[in-house]
């Protein structure tokens, strides 16, 4: 089911962050988990709308951020301070 993207932000736990200085474009993330990460137009990823992941997408944030080669994605906690 796909939540409405305030009614998404407002039960997610997480928030995914890319590092636009670290990310060099490999775009696993984007191959891992394409409803949070996205491409720009130079090949370089960035998280979907505020970042805030659905509720069952969680698996799939820890995983891109696992892969993640240039260790460009931090994942916050609702909550923690930023």
């Amino acid at each position: 089911m796909n939540l409405p993207i305030d009614d998404a932000a407002a039960s997610a736990s997480l928030r995914v962050r890319v590092n636009r200085g670290r990310c060099q474009g490999h775009a696993r993330c984007v191959a891992l988990a394409p409803g949070l990460f996205e491409l720009d137009a130079f090949g370089e990823a960035h998280e979907i709308a505020d970042g805030w992941v659905s509720s069952g997408f969680e698996d799939k944030a820890w995983l891109a951020k696992a892969n993640c080669p240039e260790f460009a994605i931090d994942i916050e906690r609702r909550g923690e301070d930023a």
